[in-house]
C-alpha cells in the first residue's frame, strides 16, 4: 500500500512528490509535509461534516458513542496518516455540512459531488456510487419507480438535497414536498402525510429498517456519485487528496467502511 500510494502520487504530479509528501501509510510518524497537513487541517484538527441517518455519512453502532459511515471512516484514515485529531460537526442537512466547508467550520466530508455543489467545495474523484430511489410506506400502491410520476403522489424531498433538484424539474404529475429533514419525512411517511421519499438508496434502506412495511423500490431515477469535499482554496493539497482518495479505494478501506455502516443500494465506481 505504501508504494502504490507514492506511486500514484508522483504519476499525478511527479513534482509534488517531493515538495507534498512521501507518506508512507500505516508507519507510526507518516511523513506528510507540513503544508500538506496544514492546508488539510488549518486548525491542528480535522474536522469533518457529518449527517445523522446516512450510511454514507454518520450511523451510530450498537454503543451509544460508536459513530459509522463512510465519510467517519474516510475521515479518520485521512487523519490518521498525517496523525492529527478528528472533531465532528454533526448537522441535520448535507447543504449545511456543505455551508460548514465554505465558511471553514468543517474541513472534510464526502457527499454527492453534483455540480451544483462543485460550484461551492472542491471534491475528489468519486469513491462510491449510489442510486437514487423511493420509499414508500406500509400498504403502498406503488410498486415501481414508473408508478411514482402521477397526480395525487406527494413525494418527500429534503430541503436541498439533490433530488430535490432533479425531482422539481423531472416529476410531472406528482407533487414535490420539501421536507426539512430525514426525521421530519420519516414522521410525515408514518402519519400519511407522504406516499413516496425520494433519496439515496443508502439512506432509503436505513429509513425502511425504522418504518414497519416500507419498502424501497425497484428500479432508480438516477445515479449519485459520492466523493470526497474540501472547501475552496485548499488546492496545496489537491494532488495529495487526489492520491489519498484513490489509496482507500482500491485499498478497499470505502468498501470496509460502507460494509461496517450497513450500507446497501450502492453501485461501485470505475476505479481512478
Amino acid at each position: 500500500m505504501h508504494i502504490n500510494f507514492t506511486r500514484r502520487l508522483a504519476q499525478q504530479a511527479p513534482l509534488a512528490l517531493l515538495a507534498a509528501s512521501t507518506l508512507l501509510a500505516g508507519c507510526a510518524a507518516p511523513g506528510v509535509a507540513p503544508e500538506i497537513v496544514k492546508t488539510l487541517a488549518p486548525t491542528g484538527t480535522l474536522r469533518i461534516g457529518v449527517c445523522p441517518g446516512s450510511p454514507t455519512s454518520l450511523v451510530r453502532g450498537p454503543g451509544a458513542d460508536e459513530m459509522r459511515g463512510v465519510t467517519v471512516d474516510i475521515g479518520r484514515e485521512l487523519a490518521r496518516r498525517p496523525g492529527v485529531p478528528v472533531a465532528y460537526v454533526v448537522l441535520e442537512r448535507v447543504p449545511e455540512v456543505v455551508e460548514a466547508l465554505k465558511s471553514g467550520r468543517a474541513d472534510f466530508t464526502n457527499t454527492n459531488a453534483s455540480p451544483a455543489r462543485a460550484m461551492e467545495i472542491d471534491f475528489t474523484p468519486a469513491v462510491v456510487g449510489l442510486e437514487s430511489g423511493y420509499l414508500v410506506p406500509a400498504g403502498s400502491s406503488l410498486r415501481s419507480v414508473a408508478d411514482v410520476d402521477r397526480a395525487g403522489v406527494r413525494v418527500g424531498v429534503t430541503q436541498g438535497s439533490t433530488s430535490q433538484g432533479v425531482l422539481t424539474r423531472e416529476l410531472k404529475q406528482a407533487q414535490v414536498v420539501v421536507a426539512p429533514s430525514v426525521i421530519a419525512v420519516t414522521q410525515m411517511l408514518r402519519d400519511g402525510g407522504l406516499e413516496s421519499y425520494a433519496t439515496n438508496k443508502g439512506i432509503l434502506f436505513e429509513m425502511s429498517d425504522k418504518l414497519p412495511g416500507s419498502c424501497v423500490l425497484e428500479g432508480r431515477f438516477g445515479p449519485e456519485r459520492s466523493a470526497i469535499g474540501v472547501p475552496r482554496g485548499r488546492e496545496a493539497a489537491a494532488v495529495w487528496l487526489k492520491a489519498f482518495a484513490a489509496d482507500v479505494v482500491e485499498q478497499g478501506l470505502v468498501q470496509q467502511a460502507a460494509a461496517r455502516a450497513g450500507l446497501r443500494g450502492t453501485v461501485a465506481p470505475a476505479k481512478p
